[in-house]
């Protein structure tokens, strides 16, 4: 394929992404199982609700509570206007923020503005730019040079999503030899480099694989939007059969997939528990299983979409306010301390751990955020 007709199939297959997501559904059938997971109440917590404090420092930039509105989008002309208004909300709540893969702007210079426009938007916060695994393997290293500076990014979110390869209509489903890639990515970049699932989770052989690689794990849990029935969507839109619905329950639990990853890595590897979180109780659970911060995206794109950026700050605002009481309801004056108050996990979530050898008596009264069965 020639590289302008490649560039405007990217560029189309982006806004068609975002077309399902919008009006699609398109989230796993999967829970995250984070209804496995609660937190104990702690009726005496010996606290002041103003002091507790969610702020947290994450490649080096503050954020205001532990939130990234994890990447979506960009690489359409469209999409330009969904991000300025994204990046604002994020500069308004001092939360971090993604970028969808930069593959586009890469191959298409007339839409690099799409994902540029983040960090114009975003002079001073937290903004992670985004490339895929296969297309480093097929085009080097050195455009994982090129994405960092078109967001002038503090950290590198590479992306692997073999699933949604294997059933998308232009896939490229080869996924050997990506550890040593994403090595050599991290020798190339002078930013953090974290692998990022994108909805099939990231079990504890792949933490295993990349974690004296990498500076942090986005585990893109299955439970939230499942990209294999985004690729269905579009393939029934296109007229051929959609392979995607077959793996609508596929991967890793949000919620298991933190805690597969944490008992297998050190506490100073980065931890981020993206895939169905919804409300500020999720965001407490992924704390409280070890994460350093969450991510959440489907529910942000929909509501700056419907709202705009005053109504997607009041939604993220609420979010931040839930947090702030579940912490304090587990006598917990900082997002660190989360990791360590005691839990209760049962129904499926209790199995999973069961049947993969993860110990129970750690996981529910230990420090999640140091490996303890590496």
């Amino acid at each position: 394929m020639a590289r302008g007709s490649r560039a405007e199939g990217t560029r189309e297959r982006k806004w068609e992404h975002v077309l399902a997501c919008v009006w699609e559904d398109v989230e796993s059938e999967e829970s995250p199982l984070f209804d496995c997971v609660k937190i104990v109440h702690r009726a005496l917590p010996e606290l002041d609700f103003d002091d507790v404090d969610m702020e947290i420092k994450l490649f080096g930039k503050r954020l205001s509570f532990p939130m990234i509105i994890a990447g979506m989008t960009g690489g359409h002309p469209k999409t330009g206007e969904i991000n300025r208004k994204l990046a604002r909300v994020a500069r308004e709540l001092e939360v971090g923020i993604g970028v969808g893969s930069q593959r586009a702007g890469v191959e298409d210079p007339e839409v690099r503005w799409t994902f540029e426009v983040v960090r114009e938007e975003y002079p001073d916060g937290l903004v992670l730019a985004n490339i895929g695994l296969p297309q480093l393997r097929e085009n080097g290293p050195d455009i994982a040079l090129e994405v960092v500076d078109m967001v002038d990014a503090d950290a590198l979110a590479v992306h692997v999503n073999v699933l949604q390869e294997a059933v998308q209509l232009e896939g490229e489903a080869d996924a050997a030899g990506f550890v040593d890639v994403l090595a050599e990515v991290c020798e190339t970049v002078d930013v953090p480099v974290i692998l990022k699932e994108t909805g099939a989770g990231v079990s504890a052989e792949d933490a295993k694989l990349v974690r004296n690689i990498v500076e942090g794990i986005d585990v893109g849990g299955a439970g939230g939007t499942n990209w294999a029935m985004v690729e269905a969507v579009r393939s029934k839109a296109h007229g051929e059969t959609p392979l995607g619905y077959a793996f609508s329950d596929w991967g890793v639990p949000t919620a298991a997939s933190v805690l597969e990853v944490r008992s297998v890595v050190s506490d100073d590897l980065v931890v981020i528990g993206t895939g169905g979180v919804r409300t500020g109780m999720d965001v407490a659970k992924v704390l409280a299983l070890g994460a350093d911060c969450a991510g959440m995206a489907l529910p942000v794109l929909r509501k700056v979409l419907a709202e705009g950026v005053r109504g997607c700050v009041r939604f993220l605002k609420s979010i931040a306010r839930e947090v702030k009481i579940a912490m304090l309801m587990a006598g917990c004056s900082s997002v660190e301390e989360m990791s360590s108050v005691p839990i209760v996990v049962y129904g499926k979530l209790r199995e999973w751990l069961e049947c993969r050898g993860i110990p129970l008596d750690l996981v529910c009264t230990g420090d999640r955020r140091t490996g303890w069965n590496r």
